[in-house]
């Protein structure tokens, strides 16, 4: 994974976050790859079926097959409940906490325990949209005392290319409500 900072967005979604102990090492990308949970991995292929799914309706709607498209739709939503449903069976509420912002490089969360700088977490992001989940593991690197919690910032020290890439997705899909609910409020002005 390239050193590149991303940009993050404000947003709250479930993450496990699960502290290392001080003696723990990062495994290998094969061992990483394979303690990876098989929901988590199937996700990630339906994300990658749904860039498909995009082009494919696009080109339905040219041809004017509505009632298709609504039958394909079900089917796609009837799937992703399923796969939710499959991804929350991994959603440990001992590590269970919400994220105040996002991103491709790092992820920020509230915390009523203090953790240790360089600390290694195992995370798992449940992601709203597109629906999937990324397991991954990051470093704390900064930890802030704000009135009653601790800010913890995490950046992702072995994370797949294609896992940061639905997290770009997902950024930009927040980024895109936000933009469109300002400006909804500034023409209600």
């Amino acid at each position: 994974m390239l050193e590149q900072d991303f940009f993050t967005v404000n947003h709250k979604m479930t993450a496990n976050v699960e502290p290392m102990d001080n003696q723990f090492s990062l495994p290998s990308q094969e061992q990483f790859e394979l303690e990876i949970p098989a929901p988590f991995i199937i996700a990630n292929k339906f994300s990658k079926l749904d860039r498909f799914n995009d082009n494919a309706l696009l080109e339905l709607k040219n041809n004017k097959l509505n009632h298709v498209i609504q039958l394909l739709d079900n089917q796609n939503s009837k799937l992703n409940l399923l796969l939710s449903f499959a991804l929350s069976q991994h959603n440990n509420m001992k590590y269970s906490q919400s994220t105040l912002s996002f991103g491709a490089s790092k992820f920020s969360y509230g915390s009523s325990n203090k953790l240790s700088i360089n600390t290694i977490v195992r995370v798992k992001l449940f992601l709203e949209y597109p629906p999937s989940a990324v397991y991954c593991y990051g470093k704390v690197i900064c930890c802030k005392k704000a009135e009653k919690i601790w800010i913890i910032t995490v950046k992702y020290n072995l994370l797949k290319e294609c896992d940061q890439d639905l997290l770009i997705k997902a950024a930009l899909y927040q980024q895109k409500k936000i933009l469109r609910q300002r400006s909804r409020s500034m023409n209600r002005e």
